[in-house]
């Protein structure tokens, strides 16, 4: 089916049942003090601390109030940092006082999830087993951020271990989503996307290994990145320990935020090599500009799971607006679904084999049965097994580079159904529905083995809830994904943040 008759299959796009869409905010002087500042964007809080027009103080006591304030009503944000937040921005103040220069993100507040190391917090992963396993440093993508002037203002919630479906944890309880309390807020950085949709920080900092970042900010219609494998440093030990494989190559840190443009500044702040990630490489933030028009590839249900018609009329805009800024837009397929799955499958669950007598012993009876019933999906193969399956990898990598030289962008749903119900979340002794949530994240599944980047931006509204795109690019082109976000972020207007107490 051609991606021009998409929207025939399709509704016209959910303009969110009363609800306004807003458009991105102006940047002159001055406008920063037109509204309460945990309404500001990063980009925003950050040029106004920089100017001198508001203090990096009172930016971090304004969201201190409206964490105080909401967070009840969502249960995103966990350890509050109030005091080491207020020194960093007393410390701001005295820099810009001095006449230093402030960083680009001078004194915006963000949140760290619960498996991302802060200096001096408990590094929980949700459960009871790490609630006193304080952080000695910085883990790499926090201490950037801190560089840029950024100031952690809390962690955030997470399924125990980051491997339920249910957004909830042994140590906090369950996330909420903002627009909905029925609904799911998404994936294991659920807490951040939450955090940053109600305005409790401009930025939030989680992780992607199957679209625990893009799904978040779909659910919460905000914005996120998924970075390329090796773009940013990371620090993923456990207790001290290293990693094994699968786990080196698949998860990557990634900020989420309202805006495409708070993405980039992220995005500018977290990218390159660092000594403390053999893994981080030195490519350049941004790559030559395209000689003619780019070609992206539509893909608008690569798993055949189905695909909502408001989110494929949603892709259809979507790919409208591309092409009359000038990308060259055609439906493709995209290679080898089924095999990259199966790779991922084979991998992860081997890893977690060896590890689960262990791991077992961390989690809650559901979470538990939660990793029995993928373990009985996917059983963990023998070392032969495993190791052929990286060398299968390394073909699907191969593979996907040829088809992103044809189409350096790909355009898909971030998820191609509505955000689903608690109620409607798989049953983790239902195998049935398991293999349903699989193919209704393929896209970031097949995407998070490859380790190329995605960045999922919001297309209005599906059944009353936010909805998102992702656009997928060549390894290390981060920046032609956030240029055509943003072109799709200028039709479908910025959604938050909100108020979830309404």
């Amino acid at each position: 089916m051609p991606w021009r008759d998409m929207a025939r299959h399709g509704a016209a796009r959910e303009r969110g049942q009363g609800r306004t869409l807003t458009t991105r905010r102006s940047e002159r002087p001055g406008d920063a003090m037109d509204t309460e500042l945990w309404k500001l964007n990063a980009i925003e809080l950050g040029a106004a601390v920089a100017r001198g027009e508001v203090s990096a103080a009172e930016v971090v006591e304004s969201h201190l109030e409206r964490i105080a304030a909401v967070n009840p009503a969502v249960n995103a944000v966990t350890q509050l940092m109030a005091d080491s937040a207020r020194e960093a921005a007393g410390a701001t103040d005295r820099r810009r006082a001095a006449g230093e220069q402030l960083g680009p993100l001078a004194g915006v507040p963000f949140t760290v999830k619960e498996n991302i190391h802060v200096a001096g917090w408990a590094t929980t992963h949700g459960v009871r087993k790490f609630r006193d396993h304080v952080a000695e440093a910085d883990s790499p993508p926090v201490r950037r951020l801190r560089d840029a002037g950024a100031i952690p203002i809390g962690h955030a919630n997470m399924p125990d271990l980051a491997i339920s479906s249910d957004p909830a944890s042994q140590l906090y309880g369950r996330t909420y989503n903002p627009w909905d309390r029925s609904k799911t807020p998404g994936a294991s950085s659920s807490g951040d996307g939450v955090a940053v949709a109600v305005g409790m920080a401009a930025l939030g900092l989680g992780n992607d290994s199957g679209g625990s970042v893009r799904m978040p900010a779909a659910f919460n219609g905000v914005a996120a990145l998924k970075p390329s494998y090796g773009r940013f440093a990371a620090d993923h030990r456990v207790m001290g320990q290293e990693p094994m494989l699968a786990s080196q190559l698949i998860p990557v840190d990634g900020p989420i935020a309202r805006s495409v443009a708070d993405l980039r500044a992220a995005y500018e702040a977290l990218a390159g090599a660092d000594p403390e990630d053999p893994r981080a490489v030195p490519v350049p933030a941004y790559g030559p500009r395209p000689t003619g028009a780019l070609k992206v590839g539509v893909v608008a249900d690569p798993a055949g799971a189905g695909v909502h018609p408001r989110i494929r009329a949603a892709i259809h805009e979507a790919a409208t607006a591309l092409e009359q800024a000038g990308y060259a837009v055609e439906e493709v397929k995209i290679p080898q679904v089924a095999e990259t799955l199966e790779c991922y499958g084979k991998l992860i669950m081997t890893e977690f084999a060896v590890k689960w007598p262990r791991i077992r012993q961390l989690l809650s009876e559901k979470g538990a049965q939660h990793i029995d019933l993928f373990m009985e999906r996917t059983p963990h193969t023998e070392l032969a097994e495993f190791l052929r399956q990286t060398g299968i990898r390394l073909g699907i990598q191969r593979d996907w580079a040829t088809f992103l030289d044809t189409h350096p962008l790909l355009l898909g749903a971030t998820c191609p159904q509505p955000v689903p119900g608690f109620d409607m979340l798989p049953d983790d002794t239902d195998a049935e529905s398991h293999a349903q949530m699989m193919l209704a994240g393929a896209l970031c599944t097949v995407t998070s083995l490859v380790g190329v980047p995605a960045v999922s931006v919001p297309t209005g509204f599906a059944d009353g809830m936010p909805q998102g795109v992702q656009l997928i690019g060549q390894m290390y082109r981060e920046d032609r994904c956030l240029e055509a976000a943003e072109v799709i972020e200028r039709q479908f207007g910025v959604l938050a943040p909100i108020d979830p107490r309404r």
